[in-house]
């Protein structure tokens, strides 16, 4: 199917397609009657932070009071009933979505917070929705696969701000900030850390399994212990905050709604072991989203730090060699490894990735294979070479694929967990 679906891509004029994805969003919201004019919905976009960014509002608004409906990368949830996303879409296809929508009305949600790719602005698959909120987490190299560069990849996250919103929140410390800025909006929040904004975390204190900062606005401030670590997460608190006081919430709700937060499943998520050494899973799968994961753990790292990861296939090659010297870099023990490879091969994969790593090291010979970077094509042995090779106080670090429960292999999704295999094999 998804050689098909390439073939006539290529074939195909560009317009004609984007016509027939903007006719199936057309047609999902007049068949399922519009749902999105009966809810506020907010629509979280940028590279990374989505997923932990929306799960954080949903928290704040449920602190809150309020009855609300989810759709992320992850999971879906419609008041108490929440369900796994295992999709392999971040954005569902639009008939998914209008139906998911409809079932959030019927279950009188108020809100509804839908994670929101460049992808799926471009096909139109959020046709028929007005978004009340719109918020931008960052934006850097990814999707260059589809977007005719960082350009267009920009200019479409631009459009969901393009229609004036009731509320718009945006990273003031990203470089792009300006241009969403511009757009018009009734309400503006720009967060920022250590910058002047309207939000703000100062007093940051780093620790392995929390953050602790100062959540400061104007005239006002409070301390938040957040269970999430790592910078990256501050930036996701400020965001799902100025929403929360985009809602009139007071800052110690905003403070209960953020510290109940125990983890996000997938995100920076540590595995249980009774081992002296430290496993960790997470999503990270973009140059500028798996630095910020291994400047975290170097943080509070004692020992080695040994890494699992890959590249996706059918997705933008240009950044597989920058995962690679990423990993060289920050790793002292690298295995590249098989990460969904849809229809690629899977080792033409591990190698574009395993060529950036001695790129990456401090110096070509740091990295000798065999001895500390291994290309294991199977994901299971890779993860369990890793786990042996552990010492104590040694951090084994597993990313691509995060709490994802299946692995795309050709035309097939393959029951396939990253922590189910570090459990079983921990277990053996």
């Amino acid at each position: 199917m998804n050689k098909i679906k390439d073939m006539l891509r290529k074939i195909l004029p560009e317009d004609f397609i984007l016509w027939t994805h903007k006719a199936r969003g057309i047609l999902a919201a007049f068949l399922y009657g519009f749902p999105a004019k009966k809810l506020k919905v907010i629509g979280v976009t940028g590279t990374n932070g989505k997923t932990t960014t929306c799960n954080l509002i949903a928290k704040l608004l449920e602190t809150d009071g309020k009855k609300v409906g989810l759709a992320t990368t992850i999971n879906f949830k419609i008041g108490q009933k929440e369900w796994k996303n295992n999709s392999k879409m971040t954005t569902i296809n639009p008939f998914l979505l209008q139906k998911l929508l409809k079932d959030m009305v019927s279950e009188k949600c108020e809100y509804a917070i839908i994670e929101t790719t460049s992808h799926a602005i471009k096909q139109f698959r959020h046709w028929g929705i007005k978004y009340y909120g719109v918020i931008l987490t960052n934006l850097t190299h990814d999707h260059l696969d589809y977007h005719k560069g960082m350009t267009d990849y920009r200019d479409t996250k631009l459009e969901l701000f393009s229609h004036t919103p009731d509320v718009s929140i945006i990273n003031r410390d990203d470089p792009s900030y300006i241009y969403f800025a511009k757009k018009p909006a009734k309400e503006l929040f720009l967060y920022a850390v250590d910058d002047k904004a309207d939000v703000t975390a100062k007093k940051i204190i780093y620790e392995e399994d929390k953050t602790s900062f100062a959540l400061i606005i104007p005239d006002n401030q409070i301390s938040i212990t957040l269970h999430l670590p790592g910078k990256f997460n501050i930036y996701n608190a400020l965001a799902a905050a100025s929403f929360g006081l985009s809602q009139k919430m007071t800052l110690s709700t905003i403070k209960n709604g953020l510290e109940s937060v125990k983890g996000i499943a997938g995100r920076m998520e540590t595995i249980k072991t009774d081992k002296k050494f430290t496993v960790i899973i997470d999503f990270a799968h973009t140059p500028d989203g798996l630095q910020k994961v291994f400047e975290t753990v170097k943080q509070f790292a004692k020992g080695k730090i040994i890494h699992v990861g890959g590249a996706t296939g059918q997705r933008d090659k240009t950044k597989r060699p920058l995962l690679g010297a990423l990993a060289g870099r920050f790793a002292d023990i690298v295995f590249v490894t098989n990460e969904d490879p849809y229809d690629e091969d899977p080792w033409q994969i591990i190698e574009e990735v395993a060529q950036g790593v001695a790129r990456g090291s401090a110096k070509k010979t740091d990295k000798v294979p065999g001895k500390n970077f291994f290309k294991v094509l199977d994901r299971k042995q890779a993860i369990k070479m890793a786990l042996t090779l552990a010492k104590k106080d040694d951090l084994v670090l597993i990313t691509g694929k995060g709490a994802e429960e299946v692995m795309a292999v050709g035309n097939r999704m393959v029951p396939y967990s990253d922590k189910k295999v570090v459990e079983e094999i921990l277990g053996k």
